[in-house]
């Protein structure tokens, strides 16, 4: 009999492993609180490394994911800056970082989709973000990156970008999506120290104003799980990825197996997605815990392992 198709919904990457390993020294969940004997990816996070995860699980295909957060480019470029820069020339050089944001995103989302094109096994989901580019220039870049260079849906995170997703700024983008039926994955969940940009019910306003937009909200609300059925009921065309929550089921704010097993036959089983928000977490092992999940059929979990994924995103 033939395995079921296995789609990973949720792969960020890395221009090289320095960069992950750099990123992973700061890399931080709270929102679940405590637990112990989470199971991390052993991999590094650049294309080769995604390529064998893919091959070790059994997996077809993986979105890779392009997340472009400002400031943590422009700190990452501020550290690669030459020594022996005297104080005017440092200020010269970081002044001209933050002017050429919008090139480095552009670069970033290009380079993803040249990857992409290298290896049939990835999707490429580019970045956008409405402070960097002005709302023409962003529209135009993201039909130039979908006609010209097969990308096949955008990746925001609102915790790191700043931004409601019903932004003035976001509109157009977010109109443009619905009519060009581009799907728009997002972080959903809580955020330290901060407005609550991503929390499941933050979504409202845009589902609202565009409910044909194809939004899958990444991680069924993370530590906001509560929230996550409210909108799904309200808001039939929003998907769900089940990244990063199911590794941490059973933590004092995370479901446990059982709850986590509820809230996908409450949302639809037919609705949600497996993502392993590799290289944080194992591909092949992300499939296992949803293979072990009590209440829902065999066939509801072998569709969220893949072919839910081919459905909703058009793969």
């Amino acid at each position: 009999m033939a395995e079921p198709v296995m789609v990973d919904t949720h792969v960020h990457f890395f221009g090289d492993n320095k960069q992950y390993l750099l990123s992973r020294a700061t890399y931080e969940v709270w929102e679940y609180g405590p637990k112990e004997n989470v199971r991390f990816s052993t991999y590094g996070g650049d294309p080769e490394d995604i390529l064998k995860a893919i091959d070790a699980a059994g997996a077809s295909k993986a979105v890779m994911v392009n997340l472009f957060a400002v400031s943590r480019v422009r700190d990452r470029a501020i550290a690669d800056l030459p020594e022996g820069l005297d104080k005017y020339q440092k200020e010269e050089a970081i002044s001209k970082i933050g002017a050429g944001m919008g090139e480095r995103l552009k670069s970033s989302n290009v380079w993803c989709c040249h990857v992409a094109e290298k290896y049939p096994q990835l999707v490429p989901f580019i970045a956008t973000d409405p402070s960097v580019l002005g709302v023409k220039e962003a529209q135009d870049h993201i039909l130039e990156m979908v006609e010209q260079h097969g990308a096949k849906g955008i990746k925001v995170h609102q915790g790191l970008q700043r931004f409601y997703m019903h932004d003035e700024r976001m509109l157009p983008i977010c109109r443009l999506c619905t009519e060009m039926d581009i799907p728009i994955l997002a972080h959903s969940g809580p955020l330290r120290d901060t407005e609550q940009y991503a929390e499941p019910r933050a979504y409202a306003e845009v589902l609202k104003t565009f409910p044909e937009l194809r939004l899958v909200l990444a991680h069924m609300g993370g530590g906001a799980w509560r929230q996550t059925l409210e909108i799904a009921r309200a808001y039939p065309n929003v998907y769900f990825d089940c990244s990063e929550i199911i590794e941490w089921t059973g933590a004092p704010n995370a479901p446990t197996d059982r709850e986590l097993a509820h809230l996908i036959q409450d949302v639809g089983s037919e609705r949600v997605m497996m993502g392993s928000d590799f290289p944080w977490y194992d591909i092949g092992y992300c499939a296992k815990r949803i293979m072990e999940l009590p209440l829902l059929s065999k066939e509801q979990k072998e569709s969220i392992l893949g072919a839910n994924a081919i459905r909703i995103l058009k793969l």
